[in-house]
């Protein structure tokens, strides 16, 4: 059943036409704006080598990626709402089968923003960079993604639909700053790069520069990542079993 049920609620998602244009217009409009500004002459980014419009695309597309699964917090309130968790807890699916297709509906939602980002970035703003470098960096943006996955089911499991949205805010304003991919932290001040270095967002962004440029210490964020990813998981797990068993 858990099978089923992850390719139904990925399908379900993909279908969303309202949500796909506001997850992906927003940092598509962002992209055109920011890559045009900051690409201009070719200019290059001294910190990580790269083009600054491919720098910047890789942050607008870890931008899409990460709003694309942030935004499964409103589904899951919604379907609390409704009473569909509870329906869902009588039936044999687990409470990791549960987690597991959120993740996936959010994967597959992620993958779609990330790559017509970048697809966008080259025909229309001239992004250069080979093939393995937008590969790279396509993949190490989808597997940075899976933390947020995972915010998003917590805060769908806390938040009641009357504070889920300020909620929301608060959480994915701070990530995209804080992750650079608003303003790229070499331009902020020291304390905030420090700061930044705690969330998963900074790694995300991480994660997609060094697969960009093919080079660095790929293992740090990506362990990081994965303890990030362990620890929510354990929390989403605990909550949905919590409620199975007060229900």
């Amino acid at each position: 059943m858990s099978i089923t049920y992850i390719g139904l609620e990925s399908a379900r998602q993909l279908r969303n036409a309202r949500g796909l244009i506001f997850t992906f217009a927003i940092p598509l409009v962002m992209l055109l704006i920011f890559g045009s500004a900051y690409g201009a002459g070719g200019a290059m980014d001294k910190t990580t080598g790269l083009p600054w419009v491919v720098v910047t695309t890789i942050q607008m597309a870890g931008y899409g990626g990460m709003m694309a699964a942030l935004g499964q917090a409103f589904n899951i309130v919604t379907e609390r709402s409704l009473g569909w968790n509870r329906q869902l807890r009588v039936t044999p699916l687990s409470g990791t089968g549960y987690l597991v297709s959120k993740v996936v509906a959010a994967l597959a939602v992620s993958i779609a923003s990330i790559v017509l980002l970048i697809l966008v970035s080259v025909v229309v703003l001239g992004a250069k960079l080979s093939f393995l470098g937008w590969s790279m960096a396509t993949l190490g943006l989808w597997a940075g993604v899976i933390p947020f996955a995972l915010i998003a089911v917590l805060i769908g499991q806390f938040a009641k639909p009357s504070y889920a949205q300020p909620l929301f805010m608060v959480v994915f304003l701070g990530m995209a700053i804080l992750g650079g991919l608003w303003i790229p932290l070499q331009i902020m001040p020291d304390w905030v790069s420090t700061v930044a270095q705690v969330v998963p967002s900074y790694w995300l962004n991480r994660m997609g520069q060094m697969g960009a440029s093919l080079s660095g210490n790929i293992l740090e964020p990506i362990l990081i990542l994965l303890s990030w990813t362990v620890v929510l998981a354990g929390f989403v797990i605990w909550r949905y079993r919590r409620d199975a068993a007060r229900n």
